[in-house]
């Protein structure tokens, strides 16, 4: 009954998304800045690699230049910026919309329990996010074209945006019920997100206690990690307990909803 029950709410909100334009507009301008990105770095990749060639002096310079180190993990860690960018676009009206039309009340009505409700838009959110991120794997294909990138890096480089991304849904959604306006969940998520991704810069400037506390709840240490092709549960328990912490406060926001 539960598995049906979230299978209902999920296929009714892809079916919502990808009946408006929004979710394409969304992709397509994730696909159109990832591109951008991956083409400069390619290019700035070639024109160096030719100028090592034709030079022995710079040849010597550039002598550990490859192309994981040079074009791979910078496209990654670039295209997770992307990603917190694209993410509150796609959860601002997951749970805004349904209080501003008034249509919460009457989900909330349904022989369905929150927790249904939470995970059912929750994973119809994951699963658009599972198309932008599947959409650029013809980049590292290309490169394994036209180069030898070390593959684990891209393994676990999709990896770590997989979980990134599912991190930061979870907050949306958790901001999308907190508010009835869809442009102030967005900047709120969009604050929040920020701020757990500027929590690396203060890390130097922290006592080592602190320090290490403030690394830890870095959103973006985490990527940098994976991107090396390095598998830490570490970082994985981290993005699932930030899962997990932000879909259980979506859930207590419902019930106080529910109860007013």
């Amino acid at each position: 009954m539960i598995v049906r029950n979230v299978a209902l709410i999920l296929g009714r909100e892809l079916r919502s998304y990808f009946g408006s334009p929004t979710v394409y507009i969304a992709i397509a301008m994730f696909l159109l800045m990832t591109g951008y990105f991956f083409y400069n770095l390619l290019a700035t990749f070639s024109v160096v690699s030719m100028q090592a060639q034709a030079d022995p002096m710079l040849a010597r310079q550039y002598q550990l230049l490859n192309i994981t180190e040079s074009v791979v993990r910078p496209l990654f860690g670039t295209v997770s910026v992307i990603l917190l960018l694209m993410t509150p676009l796609l959860t601002m009206r997951l749970l805004a919309e349904e209080k501003k039309t008034g249509t919460i009340e009457l989900l909330l009505t349904f022989p369905v329990d929150d927790a249904e409700v939470v995970l059912g838009k929750y994973l119809a959110c994951l699963a658009v996010l599972l198309v932008m991120i599947a959409l650029t794997v013809p980049y590292p294909a290309l490169l394994l074209i036209l180069g030898r990138p070390e593959p684990a890096p891209i393994v676990t480089g999709y990896l770590g945006l997989v979980l990134l991304g599912a991190a930061a849904l979870a907050l949306g959604l958790f901001t999308s019920s907190l508010t009835e306006n869809q442009i102030v969940s967005a900047s709120m998520s969009f604050g929040v997100l920020f701020l757990f991704w500027l929590l690396s810069y203060s890390v130097p400037l922290a006592p080592a206690g602190l320090g290490g506390l403030l690394g830890y709840l870095s959103i973006d240490g985490h990527v940098a990690s994976l991107s090396k092709g390095v598998v830490d549960s570490e970082d994985i328990v981290y993005y699932l307990c930030f899962v997990a912490v932000f879909l259980f406060l979506t859930l207590r926001s419902l019930e106080a909803k529910r109860w007013r």
